[in-house]
């Protein structure tokens, strides 16, 4: 018979008046089970902390996303945001699902040349691209998104040296309604800004326009601000049309739509107040539908979003180092999950799932990582059944960003795993070693021997 696992007795405050705001108890469920995979199982034979990336899940978000704009729009494409998460097995997964790339840097195009992504379905966007950056752009006939007049300039002399005709669109930011405005990037479209760009281009001979592109934010959580947006981007394309007689090909609304994660100082969960894909896409859709376009010369639209489209295709798996108490009484809990490898707690309260059964007993918890650094703070206050050295855990909504901006700080990097659609769990990058770590460092010959 098995040992029946102790639990210490609590002392806990009832009210036995009205219920909070959340109801009478909050209800927990243990997730044992990622695909049907265990949990215990991946951590034991990967290591914790351990990224798991669900392709089942990538493949739904963007076959859904795609459903909810083809059923309302007749031209859609989707690009997959490389910052997002640039692992070539994601990358691939969304490739394969028909996206083509969008970068924002030298490094990222060369990543989507190497995933065997054709020069002509990347785009290019970003401040900054040196020149042979627009070179391997210009001659691989990439659509680059032009950011500032100074880039531009830059553009128009590489391609009348290369003899080639670059193919290009302009970034604008506009007021849509929400502050603070994104106007650091791209033209401006209230001074006149966008204008004088456009103009300069249409009266080159080495530069084509084909397309527009705006990105107004980032975890938006108004719809209607994309529907302001596509509107005065449909007037920038219409004005080009009646004044040069030139048809663009596309308009790109970019990214930026909220994933279903819960937001810092949020009232209610992000599940239950954030937009979905299809309010993003039927704000976008109507605006342009509605606009002073001919039905049969509407321009292809491209989107780019990649948070909302892998956040909740990822998890991080953790192990409880310990517990104690703060000296103010309440009770915080160690991981060995820190926050250069879960850069999104500083935005988000990842929801906190224990990967064993336990009883309903729970107490406001604060959990930390294994970093010595105040920051280190995954949670800030979270109610949490009493979890033991050893226990494990699993992070949820881990999938955009936390795998490009996280650091080597103090702990290494850990391993990432993709399950496939058959449940077969494939190592997708290895966990970082000093081995590694060291073929990057040199040290001077008057520095390599000490004593002490």
């Amino acid at each position: 018979m098995e040992k029946q696992r102790y639990e210490r007795p609590i002392i806990k405050k009832l009210e036995s008046n009205m219920p909070n705001k959340f109801g009478m108890r909050t209800e927990y469920r243990p997730m044992t089970h990622i695909d049907n995979v265990g949990v215990k199982d991946l951590i034991n034979e990967h290591g914790s902390p351990l990224f798991v990336i669900s392709e089942k899940s990538v493949r739904d978000n963007i076959r859904n996303a795609r459903k909810a704009f083809e059923t309302r729009y007749p031209k859609v494409q989707f690009a997959w945001s490389y910052k997002t998460n640039y692992l070539d097995a994601v990358c691939r997964t969304f490739h394969q699902e028909g996206s083509w790339a969008e970068v924002v840097s030298g490094f990222e195009y060369d990543k989507a040349i190497h995933n065997g992504v054709d020069g002509s379905k990347i785009i290019f966007n970003g401040p900054d691209k040196t020149e042979d950056d627009l070179e391997k752009a210009i001659k691989n006939n990439s659509l680059i998104h032009i950011d500032h007049l100074d880039e531009l300039y830059t553009v128009r002399k590489l391609a009348e040296r290369m003899d080639i005709k670059a193919q290009v669109a302009i970034r604008v930011n506009m007021d849509t309604g929400i502050y603070p405005m994104w106007d650091r990037f791209g033209f401006n479209y209230e001074n006149g800004q966008a204008w004088d760009a456009l103009n300069k281009i249409m009266r080159s001979d080495v530069m084509e326009l084909v397309g527009l592109h705006t990105h107004i934010g980032t975890f938006m959580l108004s719809p209607n601000a994309y529907a302001v947006a596509a509107g005065k981007m449909a007037d920038l394309a219409i004005g080009i049309r009646d004044k040069y007689g030139h048809e663009i090909q596309y308009i790109d609304m970019g990214g930026g739509f909220a994933s279903q994660n819960n937001l810092k100082g949020a009232y209610l969960p992000g599940t239950d107040i954030n937009p979905t894909i299809d309010d993003f896409a039927e704000a976008i859709t109507s605006a342009l539908i509605n606009s002073n376009f001919k039905p049969e010369k509407l321009p292809l639209l491209i989107l780019e979003t990649g948070r909302a489209l892998i956040d909740d295709a990822a998890y991080l798996l953790g192990t409880v180092i310990s517990n104690k108490r703060l000296s103010d009484g309440r009770r915080s809990t160690i991981l060995d999950i820190g926050v250069n490898v879960l850069f999104t707690s500083f935005w988000y309260d990842h929801k906190i799932t224990p990967a064993q059964p336990f009883t309903q007993h729970t107490e406001d918890t604060v959990v930390y990582g294994p970093l010595c650094m105040n920051i280190d703070v995954i949670r800030e206050n979270i109610s949490l059944p009493l979890l033991n050295k050893g226990d494990h855990v699993v992070i949820q909504n881990v999938g955009a960003y936390n795998m490009t901006q996280w650091m080597q700080f103090i702990t290494l990097r850990p391993r990432i795993v993709m399950i496939d659609l058959e449940g077969n769990v494939h190592v997708v990058r290895e966990r970082e070693n000093l081995q590694r770590l060291l073929e990057f460092e040199k040290v001077p010959e008057h520095l390599k021997t000490f004593e002490l």
